[in-house]
């Protein structure tokens, strides 16, 4: 029954349910894949610490000062009455509380810290120029006025200036992929033979022959460029050719738990 699902809370926009989020995918990969049943709840941007607090739920970030910061992805799991916050802290409570399911944290998983927050990467982070305009152009009336607000005074700069252009342009775009270099660089490190490229049969995956929470995370960023950018983009087309096309087999691997799954082993 459907009030036995867990509820993933995910952000809302103005396309009718529409998943775009990257933190978000991760969670939503990782239930599909685990085969856990679970429905959404769509939440806009200034209603996120409401909804969380409601819950008992705890933010997603609290800074080294202290500050609270209540984010998205959220759960709400009615079988235990629990909710929690922050991917890998759901992907460790989905991996403890359902161990009859694929097991997706591994460890070692800090070797990948990079997949998991490439937004750290400097020469990672200048993609948000190009998605966080976009970004706004979906959300509701609601939601975009918090959404500029606080990405104009983090970034110190109008929505509209956000995307360089020119030269600018191509030279942001070539940092960016400097850090897909990065990420590619770690995966053929600390993967198997097929994550680096040895073996033409299997995945591109982190760990080569296996799925888990590093490829939901990263692959919340691929789906995220892709459905932002738009696939007939220029950037995404180019993006998905780098690194002798890693990045689109990557994301076509994934697809498969992007919808729930059936006879789960």
């Amino acid at each position: 029954m459907t009030e036995d699902h867990i509820i993933l809370y995910d952000l809302a926009s103005n396309k009718p349910d529409f998943a775009w989020g990257p933190n978000n995918w991760r969670v939503r990969f990782a239930l599909n894949y685990k085969g856990i049943p679970f429905k959404t709840k769509w939440v806009e941007f200034p209603d996120i610490e409401v909804k969380c607090k409601e819950k008992s739920i705890a933010p997603g970030v609290i800074t080294s000062s202290g500050k609270e910061f209540y984010t998205l992805p959220v759960i709400w799991d009615p079988k235990t009455n629990l909710g929690v916050s922050e991917s890998l802290r759901i992907a460790e409570y989905l991996d403890k509380t359902y161990p009859d399911t694929p097991r997706i944290v591994f460890d070692g998983i800090e070797e990948y810290d990079a997949c998991i927050n490439p937004l750290r990467l400097p020469d990672f982070e200048p993609v948000l120029l190009f998605v966080i305009p976009k970004v706004h152009e979906i959300l509701n009336p609601a939601s975009q006025d918090y959404f500029r607000r606080t990405r104009e005074n983090r970034y110190g700069q109008k929505l509209e200036q956000f995307t360089p252009t020119g030269s600018e342009r191509e030279e942001t775009w070539e940092r960016v992929k400097r850090g897909f270099d990065t990420i590619d660089g770690v995966i053929q490190k600390n993967g198997g033979p097929f994550a680096r490229g040895e073996q033409k049969n299997g995945g591109p995956f982190a760990r080569g022959e296996q799925v888990s929470f590093v490829d939901f995370a990263f692959g919340g960023y691929l789906i995220w460029f892709k459905l932002i950018l738009g696939e007939e983009s220029e950037l995404w087309k180019d993006l998905v050719i780098w690194n002798d096309g890693r990045w689109g087999r990557y994301l076509e691997r994934l697809e498969e738990y992007a919808k729930p799954r059936e006879n789960v082993p």
